[in-house]
């Protein structure tokens, strides 16, 4: 599970299309994700090469096809002269250009806007953020019309475990490997799975949930070096980008609020006990936990329900947004989740519901992503919404076997859902992919990425 060599990320033909028809592209997600990687492989890898040791392997004359500049804001001449000369820094970039880190330079937005307004030329600022750049005002109101968002998650399993390996010109390089083989929300949402034997994942499950997705984590060896990275790359983060997003007026309860946030991932958010635990009101958690939103840490699960109107009422779900980050706030690694069953499944939840997320983030049509509870207490733990119309469900269960009983959440989704349900999949930790009728299927995890 390395992330030593470069990879076709699922994300990458999402940006190829946003670079041939809008002026702004902003790729965010969290930090040490491989947003600049990334940016740089499609649209500057002359400057991945200078810079990166893995892009040697290429070779010296495949790096002739950049087509974009590239700055970053980590370099603090750039982003102090852009913070002074907001205008005359955007009047003075190249025709096309990568700026990093666009976030730590929020005067740049509006100049950016500008610059745009004179020139609509597509594909002509490619930005990288490690917050959430729709939750912050000052960018989403400068931009708003001219950007599309490509959303970069650490790897999704299906990447690294793959043969997507960058072997080929960068310039001729197109969607091979992992970014274009039909996946399993694609499966779901059209004719579904058929019957097949899979080989259990077994202990190897755990292993491949405390590892997570971060490339940098992955390339440690497992134990206390991958934990110490996550501990410093926490924070990193809370020294570094929450001042750019929020002033936090107790710091020193943000370490504390993750740890709480991973201990009820995959569990109803329950801020009045957060609230308790931190000795802090009400407000102040709601406020922190957005801080955690808007750097990719935490979501929000919001409830689905056959009437939008209703859905804001009902109490979300938290994720952490990362397994192995999960994992590592827990202090607990692959053995630990092999020896704790009920620890697993929770863990699980979120692995899944992070594999079904990079999955759909890199499809061109739109998903939104819910959970489900009834009235009675009954329980879907993931539900999906393709477009404004189709919708389907995922059930997640550590166990080896699956019986008709675990469908019974799915079957009342389908009831509540009518003729918009498409399907649904108790994913498990098995071998066998069956159809137990009415477009449900007991699914080994491994689908995710094999």
């Amino acid at each position: 599970m390395a992330s030593s060599k470069l990879v076709e990320r699922l994300a990458a033909p999402r940006l190829r299309e946003a670079l041939a028809d809008s002026p702004v592209v902003v790729v965010h997600g969290p930090r040490q994700c491989g947003k600049t990687t990334l940016a740089q492989m499609v649209c500057a890898p002359s400057e991945l090469a200078r810079s990166d040791r893995r892009a040697h392997e290429w070779g010296a004359g495949q790096t002739a096809g950049s087509t974009h500049a590239y700055v970053t804001f980590d370099d603090p001449v750039a982003a102090e002269a852009a913070r002074d000369d907001p205008l005359g820094f955007v009047d003075g970039l190249p025709p096309n250009v990568v700026l990093d880190e666009v976030q730590q330079v929020p005067q740049l937005y509006p100049a950016i806007k500008l610059a745009v307004d004179r020139d609509r030329r597509p594909g002509r600022f490619v930005l990288t953020g490690s917050t959430n750049l729709l939750l912050l005002p000052s960018s989403a109101d400068s931009l708003v019309g001219r950007m599309q968002i490509v959303r970069l998650h650490p790897f999704a399993q299906r990447e690294f475990a793959s043969d997507a390996h960058i072997d080929d010109d960068m310039s001729q390089h197109t969607d091979a490997g992992a970014a274009s083989r039909p996946g399993f929300v694609d499966t779901l949402f059209g004719s579904g799975f058929g019957t097949e034997r899979r080989e259990r994942e077994g202990t190897r499950l755990a292993e491949r949930i405390a590892a997570g997705g971060y490339p940098a984590a992955l390339d440690r060896p497992s134990g206390a070096r991958r934990s110490n990275w996550y501990s410093d790359y926490l924070d990193a983060i809370i020294q570094r980008d929450i001042p750019d997003v929020s002033t936090v007026r107790v710091p020193d309860a943000l370490p504390r609020l993750a740890e709480m946030c991973a201990a009820q991932t995959g569990a109803l958010l329950n801020a009045s006990n957060l609230s308790r635990l931190l000795q802090l009101s009400r407000p102040t958690v709601t406020e922190y936990l957005s801080v955690l939103e808007r750097l990719f840490l935490v979501e929000r699960l919001r409830p689905w329900h056959s009437n939008r109107h209703k859905r804001i009422i009902k109490t979300p779900k938290l994720h952490v947004g990362d397994s192995g980050l999960a994992c590592a706030l827990l202090g607990v690694g692959a053995a630990d989740l092999n020896g704790d069953r009920k620890l697993l499944g929770q863990l699980m939840e979120t692995f899944v519901y992070g594999e079904l997320h990079r999955q759909a983030g890199a499809h061109p049509d739109a998903h939104q992503f819910f959970h489900y509870r009834d009235k009675d207490g009954t329980e879907v733990d993931i539900v999906i919404e393709r477009g404004s119309r189709r919708v389907a469900g995922i059930e997640v269960k550590a166990s080896a076997t699956v019986t008709a009983s675990d469908f019974r959440g799915l079957r009342r989704l389908a009831t509540a859902a009518g003729d918009r349900f498409v399907g649904g999949a108790v994913v498990y930790d098995g071998e066998m992919c069956a159809s137990f009728g009415d477009h449900l299927w007991a699914v080994p995890v491994s689908r995710l990425w094999r």
